[in-house]
């Protein structure tokens, strides 16, 4: 990998090379656009003049243009070498879902929710023609390559073709019988391809108007199509998992790649026409030979799903963008390094073992400790120079420590907010970082493929343990402290017995990246979470894989045992979570019972969690929530809950056993719905 382009302070939503291949640009949530030097790996400049999230940065052909739309209902023309605004186009009814220039870089046209199609003359500075015709938003534009023919793709399960001189609509193409998600021309213009939620491909003939053929192969929704330079292939992305290569000629399957875990969201041909990438929700881009169908590499790195691809226009680069970061390759070398940077806009909070203070973690590099009873901040610990990725307090509740992007663990007093020794992880990223129960170890976790295990009084490395093949993503004592189990991108558990750092055993079975571990709380079963989308459960002693659950399409992220150790729950980043009854376990069971599911917005607890717009007490609905807490909990402690605020610079501590609902929880008995206007919340805490 070349460069990781950081700068962006929340999600990624475009990338695009210019076509000399001078700049890259990226869009972005924090309501900026951003030129990088894609050689150096250097910002040349922030754009600052969206006043909302920015969803699209195109270029012109000739480079001297970049339009940019936004989320504030406009779309603006920068010049890219100064970074100046040439125009902005304001007053728009919607906010705008595509943009394209016309092969000539003559017409700009954009489709809105409004469900309207605008051509805007780039010569006049006016917007020529507003067209309706869709019946839902339309949520792709391509001009042909010889600029004669516009297509727009819909919701309402159409493709229309307009002709852009006069913006006339030529033809309505139906067909599909549901969303079309994409459409692209052949590069000699005489073929149209749509993709669409009825798990299909069409080919239209743009001339007559008729379609040509339907591809089916795929076995869901068909998520992006691309043809090659050459027009001889079309490649198809699918929530299948698959991508499909197709000859248009014949209409025949040419080849299935099959090697993502998850959906796939985005496919491109390189320029040169030698490689295809494929990105998916399995948080990896993956090159692929054309020609043989042959996976050339993987590039994992990135910690969130939504990955966008491009490459550069001389087929040298390959941008991807994921979250607030975008990260540029060098595809002919195929030697992806696993280095993610979680930049996560969420804070991330843990309660110290008396439940006295709160530690939280923002993107702003620091952490932060606040009085539980008081809401008043402590103290800022200031040190790290990357992102702070995990937080935990020792057992006792004397130390904290945190895990940053910079490489290093503190030790802090957590009641004097001094650092008292950094430890130095080696060259790469801290994940994940975790107190033995007696305090007498500290485990970090690093994208180098290794656990080291610290004294944290000395602040010595007493050993790394070294097994894993990629990146290790989470890692856990057993509860009596003789056993400590690993998790890694490799698809792998490592178990160790962390007195000596000797190896103990290797659990094999997930087909995906392993997410998370936790024990039980006898420590006589491990659960392991997925990318594959399973939860599995482990006989930690023998090594034995108990039984697997399926129940994530989209991943397995965190899980959690009950206090009692009878269920287990998991949670995906679909926002949902999965209840999974442990009570009976036999070897030769291949599944575990699912008990309940719930749409979940926190660290996942068998007993208490909020889900949707209701803090819940396992299966029941206890407390309504306003739409400004409807946001991410920071932190579930017995009865306390940390709510974090829409804003995200505000969390009220809310004690719910100072209320008779505290009856409810602890006796299980019936209740009444109850809103967060009727009761009396703790003092805020600022800046979480």
């Amino acid at each position: 990998m070349l460069h990781i382009l950081q700068g962006h302070s929340r999600w990624v939503n475009a990338v695009a090379f210019s076509p000399d291949g001078k700049l890259l640009a990226s869009a972005s949530d924090d309501n900026t656009v951003r030129l990088w030097d894609p050689t150096t790996g250097t910002c040349r400049a922030i754009i600052n003049g969206h006043s909302s999230r920015v969803r699209v940065a195109v270029f012109s052909p000739d480079s001297k243009l970049l339009v940019s739309a936004s989320d504030d209902n406009s779309v603006r023309l920068w010049d890219p070498m100064t970074g100046t605004c040439r125009a902005t186009i304001s007053g728009l009814s919607n906010r705008v879902r595509a943009v394209v220039f016309s092969p000539d870089g003559t017409l700009l046209a954009w489709s809105s929710d409004d469900n309207t199609v605008r051509l805007w003359d780039l010569t006049t500075e006016t917007c020529c023609a507003t067209r309706n015709g869709h019946s839902c938003l339309v949520t792709a534009l391509v001009f042909s390559s010889d600029g004669r023919l516009l297509a727009s793709a819909s919701h309402d399960i159409t493709v229309r073709l307009w002709d852009p001189t006069n913006a006339t609509c030529r033809a309505t193409l139906t067909g599909h019988s549901d969303w079309v998600r994409a459409v692209v021309f052949s590069p000699d213009g005489k073929l149209l391809a749509s993709a669409s939620n009825d798990n299909t491909v069409r080919l239209w003939d743009p001339t007559a108007s008729t379609c040509r053929a339907t591809l089916n192969g795929h076995s869901r929704e068909v998520t992006a199509v691309a043809f090659s330079p050459d027009g001889k292939l079309l490649a198809s992305a699918s929530n299948d998992n698959t991508v499909r290569l197709w000859d248009p000629t014949t209409a025949t399957c040419r080849a299935t790649l099959k090697s993502h875990s998850r959906d796939v969201t985005a496919v491109v041909f390189s320029p040169d026409g030698k490689l295809l990438a494929s990105a998916s929700y399995d948080k990896t881009v993956r090159l692929w030979d054309p020609t043989t169908g042959a996976c050339r590499a993987i590039l994992n790195g990135h910690s969130s799903w939504d990955i966008l691809v491009v490459f550069s226009p001389d087929s040298m680069l390959l941008a991807s963008a994921s979250r607030t970061e975008v990260r540029l390759w060098d595809p002919s070398t195929r030697t992806p390094r696993s280095t993610p940077k979680r930049k996560s806009k969420q804070v991330n909070a843990v309660f110290s073992p008396d439940g006295r203070l709160l530690a939280t973690t923002s993107i702003d590099k620091t952490v932060r400790i606040c009085d539980t009873k008081t809401g008043v901040r402590r103290t800022t610990l200031k040190g790290h120079s990357g992102w702070v990725s995990a937080v935990v307090f020792s057992p006792d509740g004397k130390l904290l420590a945190s895990a940053s992007h910079d490489n290093t663990v503190r030790l802090w007093d957590p009641m004097t907010g001094k650092c008292r020794t950094t430890l130095t992880h080696n060259s790469d990223l801290v994940n994940a970082v975790v107190f033995s129960p007696d305090g007498k170890l500290l485990a970090s976790a690093s994208d180098n493929n290794t656990i080291c295990l610290w004294d944290p009084t000395t602040g010595t490395c007493r050993s790394v343990l070294c097994r894993h093949t990629l990146r290790v993503t989470a890692v856990v004592f057993s509860p009596d402290g003789k056993l400590l189990a690993s998790a890694s991108d490799d698809n792998t558990v490592q178990l160790w017995n962390p007195l000596t750092g000797i190896w103990r055993t290797t659990l094999r079975g997930h087909s995906g990246g392993v997410n998370a571990v936790a024990f039980s709380p006898d420590g006589k079963l491990l659960a392991s979470a997925s990318c594959d989308g399973t939860v599995r459960l482990w006989d930690p002693t023998a090594g034995t894989c108990y039984g697997s659950a399926e129940g994530h399409p989209y991943g397995a992220e965190a899980l959690a045992f009950s206090y009692d150790g009878n269920l287990v729950a998991s949670t995906s980043s679909d926002w949902a979570s999965r209840y999974f009854s442990i009570d009976v376990v036999s070897p030769t069971r291949d599944f575990l019972p699912m008990v309940g599911e719930h749409p979940f917005r926190t660290s996942p607890s068998a007993l208490l969690y909020v889900c949707g717009e209701w803090i819940c007490f396992k299966t029941r609905k206890l407390l309504c929530l306003p739409p400004d807490y409807r946001t991410n909990p920071s932190a579930i402690r017995n009865n306390y809950i940390a709510l974090k605020h829409r804003s995200g610079e505000v969390c009220f501590l809310l004690d719910l056993g100072a209320l008779p609902l505290g009856k409810v929880i602890k006796n299980h008995l019936r209740y009444d719905y109850l809103t967060l206007s009727s009761l009396t919340m703790r003092s805020p805490i600022f800046g979480l």
